[in-house]
């Protein structure tokens, strides 16, 4: 379908691509180009209603009943398709949200793994025989679906978070109404169409595209709704979380980040080099993992600065959809100008930028909206550079002295998603990874993930885990099941 020269994707509801129900709809912004490409549907709540009906009438029937080996071979089924389609997935999530082809394809090559692995353990979800301390009855316990589960990822990787959610909640027998971000919604609808031809059933997963307030909070406050998985910055999830309490809801967040890359003298320097640049510059720091504070040990300060300098400056920015390009454009034209407000008041508040700090303006740039990778020094931990969220391809260096400053400082902050330890002394990379206030601790490396390992956040960077063997007991809930077996009806006015 085409409006003038813009491609047109459907919502998907029941199996069936539809327009939304208002007739409305809205432009997709590619960012390299500034420019629209694609029309998405502006889907509301009366889209929201129909999607969670087929959703609910799917849990209650073919779903619910197919055996757990059934869903694995679906869930198998689909991997297949989307290894098939991974490069035309990676070629549209590129055009729709900026980041490199180089990423998209690795992350769209990846994603078939995550549901093998939850075809996987389908069939091996199994409940537990308890030798119960009351004599004459009988315990066991059985994990059951929650129903209709809303998936809402972030813009960032929106194949990739959704995967994360979906993989384990169809593995563990629930439905799916999935909303992806108005920012980036291509992608999702046309991978939503693999589902019908793996054989999924009508209303298993349907998705509803839209803005938050139109589409996503009549979708977090639906009655049917039993649970929601949302990925996305802490303020929304606060409020998703606050809309989800009203209706006692299950909820996973994974939220935003301030993530510490802490650096230690006796570091192999060269790697922590590399990786202090790949945990902020890669997918231009859009990414919640982002490991925006650099804590690096006074001794070595001065000559870190000077190589993340030297091998960041010449980093290629320009077209997302060319192999040699390094820095990608900011997806959103609101992001850019936060991203460039945030560098404006560090200056203010004493900074030094010692790398860009500005808008991305060489030729390669074209008219998207890129911000030049950049470095700060000269920062301190009561700075807004150094305690929020700034979603961009910005470090803040902060110098520590000792072991223990190091991780006071890395722990001095409301987030705690991620953190990376670079150094050659085992004991010490122990300690650190075992104090620090973080989901995820890597060291001697950064930004890897896996589906066989758990992944989220504490304090505000969320609830819940998504990955591994973890994930899926977040979309079960557990019943307990007694048998009286001694046939002599007990006292009825004593607890048994």
């Amino acid at each position: 379908m085409v409006q003038g020269d813009l491609p047109k994707y459907g919502l998907l509801i029941d199996n069936h691509c539809e327009e939304a129900v208002g007739g409305a709809w809205l432009e997709s912004i590619n960012p390299y180009t500034a420019q629209p490409w694609a029309l998405i549907p502006r889907g509301d709540e009366r889209d929201v209603a129909r999607a969670t009906a087929a959703a609910k009438q799917a849990f209650n029937g073919t779903w619910r009943s197919m055996p757990a080996s059934g869903r694995a071979a679906l869930l198998r089924r689909l991997a297949d398709l989307v290894e098939q389609h991974a490069e035309l997935l990676a070629e549209l999530e590129t055009r729709d949200n900026g980041k490199l082809i180089s990423e998209t394809r690795a992350q769209l090559r990846y994603i078939p793994q995550w549901f093998h692995f939850y075809a996987g353990l389908a069939d091996k979800i199994n409940g537990k025989v308890i030798p119960i301390d009351k004599p004459g009855v009988f315990n066991y316990t059985l994990h059951e679906p929650l129903g209709v589960i809303a998936v809402i990822p972030a813009w960032n990787s929106p194949l990739m978070l959704a995967v994360w959610k979906l993989a384990p909640a169809l593995a563990a027998g629930n439905t799916i109404v999935w909303k992806p971000s108005e920012h980036a919604s291509v992608s999702s609808l046309e991978f939503c169409k693999l589902f019908a031809q793996a054989g999924f059933p009508p209303g298993v997963v349907n998705i509803v595209t839209g803005y938050g307030n139109e589409a996503g909070e009549p979708l977090v406050t639906h009655p049917d709704v039993a649970m929601v998985a949302f990925t996305g910055g802490d303020q929304t999830g606060q409020r998703v979380y606050e809309l989800a309490a009203k209706g006692i809801k299950r909820v996973t967040l994974e939220l935003g980040g301030k993530s510490a890359n802490i650096v230690f003298a006796d570091a192999p320097l060269d790697d922590a080099v590399n990786g202090v640049i790949a945990g902020i510059f890669a997918a231009s720091g859009q990414t919640c993992i982002a490991g925006s504070r650099a804590l690096v040990q006074r001794s070595i300060h001065d000559e870190f600065v000077r190589r993340l300098v030297d091998i960041a400056s010449p980093a290629r920015m320009g077209d997302p959809a060319s192999p040699t390009t390094q820095i990608a454009p900011i997806t959103t034209q609101a992001q850019h100008r936060k991203i460039l407000d945030h560098i404006d008041f560090a200056r203010t508040e004493g900074a030094t930028i010692r790398l860009g700090g500005m808008p991305g303006r060489r030729a390669e740039c074209g008219a998207g909206w890129f911000v030049e990778p950049t470095i700060l020094t000269d920062v301190t931990p009561q700075m807004r550079i150094a305690r929020e969220e700034v979603f961009g391809p910005v470090l803040s260096i902060l110098p520590f002295d000792t072991d223990a400053q190091a991780i006071q400082l890395a722990n001095d902050s409301p987030y705690g998603l991620a953190a990376g330890v670079w150094t050659q002394n085992f004991g010490r990379a122990l300690l650190a990874a075992t104090e620090l206030q973080a989901g995820t601790v890597w060291v001697n490396t950064y930004r890897a993930s896996s589906y066989m390992a758990p992944f989220g956040g504490y304090k505000r960077s969320g609830i819940g885990r998504e990955g591994g063997t973890d994930a899926v007991y977040e979309f079960l809930q557990t019943k307990s099941i007694w048998f009286d077996t001694a046939g002599k009806t007990p006292n009825p006015f004593v607890m048994r």
